[in-house]
């Protein structure tokens, strides 16, 4: 599938406060918005409670994009096994990526609760912001046909520099989890 590269990350914490770890699989797009991803996986580093994890890099999207689409949604889904919450980190593109919608969709499938959190205000390497996706943006298609809008299907959203994400998401996950 052409396109710019996205790609997710698994993390397994153990936040402040709760009893469990919980494992996450990022969802993102990869091109326009891997240095805002990239601070909040590093909140992790200074937060704590975390495991480091990794995120493909555009080098090793491309292998697998040269493997072709069922390469990489096999990939997509190893990735989400195991995984009890997906979250969404939403910039300007990402609902409309083929892939991220593929990613939600199937975490909803597993079980996984779901949030989307917009990242469109971080500053990128450059010091910009960007625009952000309408969270009520078609993901997919039901059954019947009707559409799948993510803001229907997603079990909160949030802002991460308004709603000071870098102390919060710990608790939108649990909360997330616990409500889905």
């Amino acid at each position: 599938m052409a396109g710019n590269p996205y790609w997710e990350s698994k993390e397994v914490r153990t936040g402040k406060g709760f009893d469990m770890a919980r494992s996450v699989f990022y969802s993102f797009h990869y091109q326009n918005d891997i240095s805002r991803v990239m601070a909040v996986r590093n909140r992790w580093v200074t937060y704590g409670n975390q495991v480091a994890s990794g995120i493909i890099d555009h080098a090793d999207f491309e292998k697998a994009q040269r493997q072709g689409d069922a390469a990489i949604k096999r990939w997509i889904d190893s990735q989400l096994s195991g995984t009890s919450a997906t979250i969404v980190l939403i910039g300007a593109e990402t609902l409309k990526r083929p892939y991220v919608q593929y990613e939600i969709c199937e975490s909803l499938k597993k079980g996984n609760a779901v949030i989307g959190v917009y990242i469109h205000r971080m500053r990128n390497l450059a010091g910009l912001t960007s625009t952000t996706c309408d969270r009520h943006t078609v993901i997919g298609y039901y059954n019947d046909g009707r559409p799948a809008y993510f803001d229907d299907v997603a079990d909160g959203i949030y802002d991460y520099v308004n709603q000071d994400g870098y102390n919060n998401l710990d608790s939108w996950v649990e909360a997330a989890v616990r409500k889905h």
